[in-house]
Formats: structure tokens, C-alpha cells, sequence
């Protein structure tokens, strides 16, 4: 394999695609996040992705830099109101219209700090410093003050993110080392409560106290997610408390079984709604609702639908709005307290409600049923969509004639049930390129295991189009434990990794394979993070993979305890002494029966990455390369968790397709199969 793919046919053709979507150069806004409306629910103000270039973060979503935007409700016109380097994020109203509060890094990459605009006078102007990045704002309902989330310069973003260390390397000369495991060398998240009137910043969190998000709890205190330790471990037994603004004082409200996900308030303060769920990774929590009376000290937990919930919106007092996953469906309802029930105002199976991550929806005029968001399928654009008095009215779509003519030669996608060795009903997606199969089959596992594969746009994807157009099907399962399966099917996880849900795996394949989808001489698998796992895992479990590709994988349970910087993702889901011989650790680590692999493993990895330290990928590489199998490993150098950043992302896309093609060509011919590896399918003993 070459280190330089530049002017290989499928890193240009990666590259074309991509171009095709972003439209670099432009001005072309690609799609709309963050959305929120104006107070009179005339316009909506949104973070517009918009490409410069084809160089950069290229984010989970297929979009680049972001700039805040007006959209006219009535007419779908987007209307860019900021420029310059970096990104601008996170648009809020304030409450009478006339501000729009914003964060931007385009002083320093990573480091995003507070901006007002003036919506009338187009003024934007600049605010108080504060020691680190802000990640997220909230107006007070009076407009008076601005309530900031900033993490501390050092500090680790969300794996979702990329999981590197962002800021905190200026300080002293470059010889002046790291230091880890004493309380004064750790950056910790802070709130501050930024004053419009006075233009000063002030810390209203407590010292000694890491708040992963805060929120106004009526005018005088905030409520927060919180922890003592700053770490990333630290997360994930983290509780809810609720802080004074003016005195520091602070209050346990709720002392969690799981993690916790979304917080809001209600306007008056007097309830405080919570997510909690079994979770794997900071910032994708999808779970149960949370009712605290914060006079009483009481909670609640309400029915939603069935659903796991991902966002929760307040409508006054008595309403709350929720976005939730079930199964294939996206769900919006909306809960009535006083009654604890809850009504669906919308679903779909077929069409995602969109989100950077998770899907994310915005309050709408004055009826509490009313909502904007973005939605979008794998062969349908994402489109801003209204829902007023129970009708959907599409506003706009967002895609270039290019990859919509692209898009629609690619094949189709349908929703795949398969039922499980336990019993336990299962679905993924399948998408299958326009000639007859059975196909050569990519399994494509989503990350997590607490995760989900939504049904995403193909043109926001370039691998998915180079692969459906090299005649691949492509199959994204959504196993025990992903979202919307319910926390028991979540649960069901803790404990167990890499036993059911492995199973769940295999037995789709062979229902594929008895429909007549796969090839089953023909079928590769791949996956990131967990599904890295997974991908490495699988394939010393069955001989049945012509090929896999693993992404910042986990090879060594136990090393990756100790180099991670979540162990408490490890002392969740493994939930044992990581020296136990007989324990997960130990028993389900893929480097630990290396000698059964038969399947040719490309492994690709971060130099960066933050929670599966490279070393990982390097282990199982190294283990194979001991066996006498056939593998190759990539790592990228100015990379975390996942490969992020273009051109990097071509190449990536290349190899990645060019690994499968030259083990499991997708178009039969005598001349492709007579150099293929022995087709052995006797099962290891492990």
C-alpha cells in the first residue's frame, strides 16, 4: 500500500464528491444547525455550514466551518451575517429579538469565545475575555446577562468531537513537560455570567467543581451537571446540582444510577428535566426523562413515549417538548405535566430529524406544539421543515445539483429487521447500489455501543457514494444497545461487550444472506471506536469476513484502561478488576486470540486520539503481524478519534475502498477471485 495516494483514481474521485457537496468557494450554504426562531417566529437564526475550502475539519456530519445565518420562515432565504476564519457557533435570540449572542474561534482554532450581533445594526462586537473556550451559552430571561460554559485551556473535547486536548501548550517554553494526577495541573469547566450592560465577566461555579453544562434555573441560580473531578472519566458518575449565581452556594438535586445527558429548566426555576441513560461517551446520551421539583427535592420520571430521549425543551411551565429515538423512527412529542403523559406531534422511520449528532429540534411561535427542525433521509436532502398545528411545511432543501444527480444513480435504501439469537428484534439500514445482487456487503458498525445509525444523506458522504458506486451494498446495523432500543437493550450491553452483540451481528449476516442481499463469499466489515472493537473482535470470532477495515479501534482492554482518558467508559461497560485473568478485559480482547485471524486487516488511527491511544491499533497490528497475517496499519498524524480533517479524509475514503476491492471485488470475474486468499470458512475455536 502507498503513503501517498494523491493522484490515486479513487482519493481524486473522494475529493470530487466532497467537492460537489461543499461547494468550497462559493458562499453555498450546504445545511443549517442550531437552529433557533426569532420571538415572533418570523425568522430563525442558524449556524450555516459554509465551505472556503477543501482543507480543514471536515465534521461527522460531511460539513466544514459554520457562519451565523437569518432564515426567513416564509421564503427559505438564508442571509449570512458573520465572515471571517474559524467558525461561528451556537446562535441565541435574545428575549426581545434584537441580539443574536454567538461563539466564534476566528481569533484562535479551537478557542471559541462570546460575540454579540446586533441584529438591526449588523454591529458585532466582541466581549470579555475568559481563561479557556466557551462551549455553550444561554441567555437570562430578562436579556440583562449571558450565562457561558467554558472548559479550561487543556481540556479534552467529547470523543463525538475527535477527543483531543484543545489549548493549553502556550505557556512557558516547548521542553516545559505535561503533568498529569495533581489537582493544579487539570483544567477544569466553569460557568460565568457575562454582564450585557457592563461588558464584565464573572465565575459563578464554585471552585473545585467541574460543570459539564449549566443552564438558568430561574434568575438567581443555575442548574448543572457536575462533577468534582475535571477529567473525562469523571463524567460518567456525574449528578445534577443547583448553584447561586450570587453566593456559590450549591445543592444536590439528583444523585444518578447512570449518566446524564440534556438538562433544562423550566422559566421559573421550579423543575429542572434531566436525561439519564446507560451511556458510553459524553455528549450522545439518549435515555429516560428526569422530573426534579427543586423545592421538594422530588423525582419524577414521566413516560415519553417509549422513546429514548436526546433533547428536552421547555413550552412555559407545563409542556415540554422532547426529541427522541425508537427503533428506526425519529420521534417529536411533547409532555404535559400536570397529567405525566405524553403525545406524539411527529415520526418517521424513513426520514432523520437532523443534529450535528443527535437529532435536535427548535420551539416555533407561541403554541406549544409548534417546531422547526432539519430533517433528511439517504436519499433525500436535508430540509428545514416547520410544524405548525400538526401539518409539516417543508421551507427549503439544501444540496447542489451535482451530488443530487449523483445521489439518484447510486440505488436505493430500506429499513433491514432481523431477529436475534435471543430473540430480541433487531433493524438496520441497507443500502444497495441499482444492479441485481446478491452483493459483495460492507458492514459498517456505528460506535458507541450506545450509539445509533440514523438515516443520514448519502451526498453528505463520500464514502458511502464511492462505495455504492463501486457496486457495494453497504449495511449499517443498529445492534442491542444501540439508541432507541431502550435502556434494557442498553443495559443488556454492560457487562458483556463483545458476547450478544457480536452475536446480533452474525446473526444479520446470515439473514442478509438467506434474503439473498449478500454475497457470502463477499463480505467486509468495518467500524470506529467501539465498532472498531467490534470490527477487530468479529473477525477472531468468525472466519466468514473477506476483509476488514478497523478505525481507532480497541485491541487490549486492559492497556486501554490505563492509556484511555475515560476509564470510567471502561468501569461501566466492564465493570471488573482489569488484572482479573478470567475477566472481560483479559477474555474479550481481539489481541488475545490474534491466532485465529484468516481475514486481511487494514487498521487506521489517530496520532492524536485521546481514547483509543494509537498504541491500540499498533497492538493488534503488531499480533497479527506475529501470526503471519496479512495487515497494514495507517496512522495519521495530525488526527484524534476518527479521521476528521481534509485532505486527510480522501485518503481515508481511498484506502478504506481500495482494501475491500482488492479482497472482495465487487463485480464478479475469474480473473479478480483466482489472487483471492484461501476461502476456508471453518469457525476458530476461541
Amino acid at each position: 500500500m502507498k503513503t501517498d495516494l494523491r493522484d490515486d483514481r479513487l482519493f481524486s474521485r473522494a475529493r470530487s464528491l466532497t467537492s460537489d457537496w461543499l461547494r468550497p468557494g462559493s458562499g453555498a450554504v450546504v445545511a443549517l444547525e442550531s437552529l433557533e426562531a426569532a420571538p415572533d417566529g418570523l425568522r430563525a437564526v442558524a449556524a450555516a455550514s459554509v465551505s472556503a475550502s477543501l482543507e480543514g475539519e471536515l465534521r461527522r456530519d460531511g460539513t466544514t466551518r459554520t457562519r451565523i445565518a437569518l432564515v426567513d420562515l416564509a421564503t427559505g432565504d438564508v442571509a449570512l451575517r458573520t465572515d471571517g476564519q474559524g467558525s461561528d457557533t451556537s446562535p441565541r435570540w435574545s428575549p426581545d429579538g434584537k441580539l443574536i449572542a454567538y461563539l466564534s474561534d476566528r481569533d484562535e482554532s479551537g478557542i471559541a469565545s462570546l460575540r454579540i450581533l446586533d441584529v438591526g445594526s449588523s454591529e458585532d462586537r466582541e466581549t470579555a475575555q475568559v481563561p479557556g473556550f466557551a462551549e455553550s451559552l444561554e441567555w437570562s430571561a430578562d436579556g440583562r446577562t449571558i450565562l457561558l460554559g467554558v472548559a479550561g485551556l487543556g481540556s479534552d473535547i467529547a470523543g463525538i468531537q475527535g477527543a483531543v486536548a484543545v489549548g493549553g501548550r502556550d505557556q512557558g517554553p516547548a521542553w516545559v513537560p505535561d503533568v498529569d494526577g495533581v489537582p493544579s495541573a487539570a483544567p477544569y469547566r466553569t460557568l460565568w455570567v457575562y454582564d450585557i450592560a457592563t461588558g464584565t465577566a464573572r465565575q459563578v461555579s464554585p471552585p473545585g467543581v467541574n460543570v459539564w453544562r449549566g443552564v438558568w434555573c430561574g434568575p438567581r441560580h443555575v442548574a448543572a451537571i457536575c462533577s468534582d473531578q475535571p477529567d473525562e472519566g469523571a463524567w460518567y458518575t456525574a449528578d445534577v446540582r443547583l448553584i447561586g449565581v450570587d453566593d456559590g452556594s450549591m445543592r444536590t438535586l439528583l444523585v444518578p444510577r447512570d449518566q446524564l445527558g440534556w438538562i433544562a429548566a423550566s422559566p421559573s426555576g421550579a423543575t429542572v428535566a434531566v436525561v439519564e441513560a446507560v451511556c458510553s461517551d459524553r455528549d450522545i446520551v439518549a435515555g429516560e426523562v428526569r422530573l426534579i421539583d427543586v423545592g421538594a427535592g422530588t423525582v419524577s420520571r414521566p413516560a415519553t413515549l417509549g422513546a429514548d430521549v436526546v433533547q428536552l425543551v421547555w413550552r412555559g411551565e407545563e409542556a415540554l417538548l422532547f426529541a427522541a429515538l425508537q427503533g428506526p423512527d425519529s420521534v417529536i412529542g411533547v409532555l404535559d405535566l400536570s397529567s405525566q403523559n405524553s403525545r406524539e406531534l411527529w415520526r418517521s422511520a424513513e426520514r432523520a430529524v437532523s443534529g450535528l449528532v443527535l437529532p435536535r429540534i427548535a420551539p416555533l411561535g407561541g403554541r406549544p406544539e409548534d417546531v422547526l427542525f432539519m430533517t433528511e433521509s439517504f436519499f433525500e436532502a436535508p430540509t428545514l421543515v416547520a410544524l405548525e398545528g400538526g401539518h409539516e411545511r417543508r421551507i427549503r432543501s439544501f444540496v447542489s445539483p451535482e451530488t443530487a444527480a449523483t445521489v439518484a444513480s447510486l440505488g436505493s435504501a430500506c429499513d433491514f429487521s432481523w431477529v436475534a439469537p435471543d430473540g430480541l428484534e433487531l433493524h438496520g439500514w441497507l443500502l444497495t447500489p441499482p444492479t441485481p445482487g446478491p452483493h459483495a456487503l460492507i458492514v459498517q458498525i456505528h460506535g458507541g455501543p450506545v450509539f445509533f445509525s440514523p438515516p443520514l444523506y448519502v451526498g453528505r458522504s463520500a464514502f458511502v457514494q464511492l462505495g455504492l458506486a463501486e457496486g457495494y451494498a453497504l449495511f449499517l446495523p443498529n445492534v442491542r444497545g444501540s439508541s432507541g432500543l431502550g435502556q434494557d437493550a442498553a443495559r443488556s450491553v454492560v457487562g458483556d461487550v463483545g458476547g450478544a452483540d457480536a452475536a446480533d451481528h452474525l446473526a444479520a449476516l446470515d439473514a442478509l444472506v438467506a434474503a439473498g442481499k449478500a454475497d457470502p463469499d463477499r463480505i467486509g466489515v468495518t467500524g470506529g471506536s467501539y465498532g472498531g472493537f467490534m470490527t477487530s473482535w468479529l473477525i477472531t470470532q468468525s472466519r466468514r469476513f473477506a476483509a476488514a477495515v478497523t478505525v481507532e479501534p480497541t485491541s487490549n482492554w486492559v492497556s486501554d484502561r490505563f492509556t484511555s482518558n475515560i476509564p470510567g467508559f471502561f468501569d461501566v461497560f466492564l465493570g471488573q478488576d482489569p488484572n482479573d485473568p478470567d475477566g472481560l478485559h483479559l477474555t474479550r480482547s481481539p489481541v488475545h486470540h490474534a491466532a485465529s485471524v484468516r481475514t486481511p486487516l487494514l487498521s487506521i488511527c489517530g496520532a492524536l486520539d485521546r481514547i483509543t491511544h494509537p498504541a491500540q491499533a499498533l497492538e493488534m497490528h503488531r499480533a497479527l503481524q506475529a501470526q503471519g497475517s496479512e495487515t497494514v496499519l495507517v496512522t495519521y498524524p495530525h488526527e484524534g478519534h476518527g479521521v476528521r480533517s481534509m485532505p486527510a479524509a480522501f485518503d481515508y475514503v481511498a484506502r478504506v475502498i481500495a482494501w475491500f476491492t482488492a479482497h472482495m471485488p465487487a463485480r464478479r470475474s475469474e480473473d479478480c477471485f483466482s489472487e483471492r486468499r484461501p476461502t476456508s470458512r471453518e469457525e476458530p475455536t476461541t
